[in-house]
């Protein structure tokens, strides 16, 4: 197996009040990558993904465009060292 891959991505543009966080953690749950979702302000969301590369990479992909609502105009992704964490957590805004 590869070694797991860890990045923060931060989302910005009309990403609340539309369920980005949740459907981050179904896609997230679905691909077996575990990390934490949280409103970051008013129009960021940022989040922590850990897994398989390939599976981390599927979200971030989907995090390009979000659920049916969202608005994303711009999308940060920076690796970071893996944590071997095994779940998923979404947050409340900090």
């Amino acid at each position: 197996m590869a070694e797991a891959r860890r990045v923060r991505v931060v989302v910005a543009g009309g990403v609340q009040g539309v369920g980005f966080r949740w459907s981050t953690a179904r896609q997230a749950e679905r691909l077996g990558v575990s990390g934490w979702v949280r409103n970051a302000g008013s129009t960021t969301v940022e989040a922590e993904l850990e897994g398989a590369p390939d599976a981390v990479q599927a979200v971030v992909d989907w995090m390009r465009h979000g659920p049916v609502g969202a608005r994303v105009d711009a999308l940060t992704v920076e690796d970071t060292t893996a944590q071997g964490t095994s779940d998923f957590e979404v947050s409340a805004s900090r």
